[in-house]
């Protein structure tokens, strides 16, 4: 993407009646399904990076696996970006900051709820930020229909059919909690893209979620950050958790309404529950099935609704 926004605008070509030509409405649904697109290799990258940072935390504790997945995205973000620090308003900064503390409280608080349940009931209890968010943002009242059928499915991935009074409370708190602060990335995460040039927003942000995680990380794990396979591990997390998919998103929701991308993070207990199975062997009932088999009906009728809106997105992009 090379920050112009006139190449991402669908063309629209006219047969001699005045009906758009079937390369036209192609062009106009690749449009649309770009940034889906983005969203999705997002959602798949954090939550494989989410299941390695569990077999992390023996070894550096979750806010110690959160400290290094910050420290080193930061600095990948800042060498490949190189942000300019002049030249932007006081407004500009204050949305940076509070980017930043977002995303510093989501990883904090997220990576706390996993290390108390299971990563798939943690991303569940987690992805009800998204949703108040598609709810209270949407104008559109088939995104409330797609919203209500996603939260059915987290429920039933949750397990709430079965009850849940097995579960550590503590850790619910913190994936509800967790889920908040993403509802805060996924708005302050689209007017960072808005005010800064490619990725430079994001770079930024990150150095200052880092910045407030690294005291926090030095008192609770102390040298072990500095052991060389935790390093290693650390930084495949930071890749897989951080730089990717931050940056696939923000890429995302400069084209994309912020209800329609909070709905489809719905996938993400899905996508965890794969990650889950592949990585850490943990195996999927069919009440599991069901609900995943919601969410997806609820991310793909989210889908549709962009696709069909396509005309729409010009509009948007100013």
């Amino acid at each position: 993407m090379n920050g112009s926004r006139t190449d991402s605008r669908p063309r629209t070509a006219l047969a001699a009646d005045g009906t758009r030509t079937e390369g036209a409405a192609s062009g106009s649904r690749r449009a649309a399904l770009g940034p889906v697109g983005l969203v999705l290799a997002g959602c798949v990258s954090v939550q494989f990076g989410g299941a390695l940072a569990v077999t992390l935390m023996p070894r550096a504790g979750a806010v110690g696996v959160v400290t290094l997945r910050l420290i080193v995205a930061a600095i990948v973000l800042l060498v490949v970006c190189r942000p300019r620090l002049r030249g932007h308003s006081r407004a500009d900064w204050g949305t940076v900051l509070a980017f930043g503390v977002a995303m510093c409280g989501m990883n904090l608080l997220f990576y706390q709820s996993a290390a108390r349940i299971p990563l798939g009931l943690a991303v569940t209890f987690e992805v009800l930020g998204p949703l108040t968010l598609s709810v209270l943002a949407s104008r559109r009242a088939i995104n409330f229909l797609w919203a209500g059928l996603a939260l059915c499915g987290v429920f039933l991935l949750g397990g709430a059919g079965d009850g849940l009074g097995g579960l550590d409370p503590v850790g619910v708190a913190f994936a509800v909690t967790a889920g908040a602060c993403w509802a805060l990335y996924i708005v302050f995460s689209a007017r960072t893209g808005r005010r800064f040039p490619q990725a430079d927003g994001l770079a930024l942000a990150m150095a200052v979620a880092a910045v407030l995680c690294l005291p926090l990380g030095i008192a609770t794990a102390g040298d072990r950050l500095l052991e060389p396979k935790t390093v290693a591990l650390g930084s495949a997390v930071a890749i897989l958790s951080s730089v990717l998919p931050y940056t696939l998103e923000l890429m995302a929701l400069r084209r994309l309404p912020a209800s329609t991308f909070a709905v489809m993070m719905s996938l993400e207990p899905a996508i965890a529950a794969l990650a889950g199975f592949l990585i850490l062997s943990q195996a999927l009932t069919w009440l599991e099935a069901l609900a995943i088999a919601l969410v997806i009906a609820a991310s793909m009728g989210a889908v549709r609704t962009q696709v069909t809106g396509a005309k729409a997105v010009p509009a948007r992009l100013d």
